[in-house]
C-alpha cells in the first residue's frame, strides 16, 4: 500500500463570538434542546481580519450529564465585504458538575473542557474560493458572554 502523507495543521484564524442568552427548548427524548444567538464578533487570520454578522445561532444539545452537540451557523463579513458562511459542528463535554455550570451560563475553566469543532465554509468570493475546498478542524472555549475559537486548515 502506498505510504500516505499524514495532514498537518495550518493555522487559519481566531474568532470571538459574542452570544445572547440561550432560548431552551426543552427536554425531548433525544435530550436538553437549546439554541444560542449570535450578537457579533470578531474573526482574523494571517493577513485578513472579519466581523461575525449578528442573526446566527449556535443549535444545541445537551445528551447526557457530559455531553452536548453544537451544530453553529452564522456569517463572515471580511474588511473588503466578502461575505463567508460558516457552519461549525462541534462536541463539548466534561465533568457532569462543570458541564452543568455551562448549561447555567457560569464560568468553567476551558482547559477542563474537551470542546473541538469541524468548521465549514461557503463563499461566492472568488478570492476566498478555496476555503470551500479545505477541511478545517478546531478548538474553542465557551465564556458567558461569548464563544472563543481558533480554526486550523487540514493540510
Amino acid at each position: 500500500m502506498t505510504e500516505l502523507p499524514a495532514p498537518q495543521l495550518q493555522f487559519f484564524a481566531d474568532l470571538a463570538v459574542r452570544v445572547d442568552k440561550p432560548q431552551e427548548v426543552g427536554r425531548s427524548a433525544r435530550g436538553l434542546r437549546r439554541l444560542i444567538p449570535i450578537l457579533g464578533g470578531e474573526a482574523s487570520g494571517d493577513g485578513w481580519r472579519a466581523r461575525v454578522l449578528p442573526g446566527g445561532a449556535d443549535f444545541q444539545l445537551v445528551i447526557t450529564d457530559t455531553l452536548a452537540e453544537l451544530d453553529a451557523r452564522y456569517c463572515l463579513e471580511t474588511d473588503a465585504g466578502e461575505l463567508i458562511y460558516v457552519q461549525n459542528r462541534a462536541i463539548r463535554s466534561g465533568p457532569p458538575e462543570l458541564m452543568a455550570r455551562l448549561v447555567r451560563g457560569e464560568p468553567v475553566d476551558p482547559s477542563r473542557i474537551y470542546f473541538r469543532c469541524s468548521p465549514s465554509f461557503e463563499t461566492a468570493s472568488p478570492s476566498l474560493q478555496w476555503i470551500t475546498e479545505r477541511m478545517f478542524v478546531g478548538a474553542g472555549a465557551r465564556h458567558p458572554d461569548q464563544v472563543v475559537m481558533r480554526f486550523w486548515q487540514l493540510a
